[in-house]
């Protein structure tokens, strides 16, 4: 099975598809765009995901990871470029994937603690890509450039349970 770029956004604007995958200045303007994407995403999961129930958080991920795919994807096909740094969309939607059970995490470490050591550990995993990570941004259109973070988000949400289970 051959996964095929969403084609829904071709009738945009290319300014709104690319200001979406950008943040606007935050991927385009400022200097780590991956890191100012990272923090966007960290107040994405407080703001939406830190309070919902548990039956929604699945579903509003996959939405959001699927919304991301698609725009990332037109993106990268708007600019001609693959996998642009200034494309940050990716990292925001993949933030909360670090922080499943939640509330699991918060009996072992206090809020700041989890989401200090969520954002730096998916910030490491994004940056180095390994566990085979890396093979991933090799999936053609935006399914590449979201699963790689997708990725790196769960691999920062096993280290964060592996670190509550043992600090408990």
């Amino acid at each position: 099975m051959k996964l095929r770029q969403p084609s829904w956004l071709r009738p945009f604007p290319s300014g709104l598809v690319v200001a979406t995958a950008t943040l606007g200045p935050l991927g385009s303007r400022l200097p780590a765009p991956g890191t100012w994407g990272s923090a966007a995403g960290l107040l994405w999961f407080l703001v939406v995901f830190a309070r919902l129930p548990a039956l929604w958080f699945i579903p509003l991920c996959l939405l959001s990871l699927y919304l991301a795919v698609a725009f990332c994807g037109e993106a990268e096909l708007r600019l001609g470029q693959s996998d642009p740094g200034k494309i940050v969309l990716d990292e925001v939607v993949a933030i909360p994937l670090c922080f499943l059970h939640w509330q699991v995490l918060l009996q072992a470490m206090p809020h700041w603690m989890v989401l200090l050591a969520g954002f730096a550990l998916f910030r490491l995993f994004d940056i180095l890509k390994p566990l085979g990570i890396a093979r991933l941004q090799r999936i053609p259109g935006g399914w590449g450039v979201v699963a790689d973070d997708a990725a790196a988000a769960l691999a920062t949400c096993l280290s964060l349970h592996l670190i509550a289970w043992i600090v408990r």
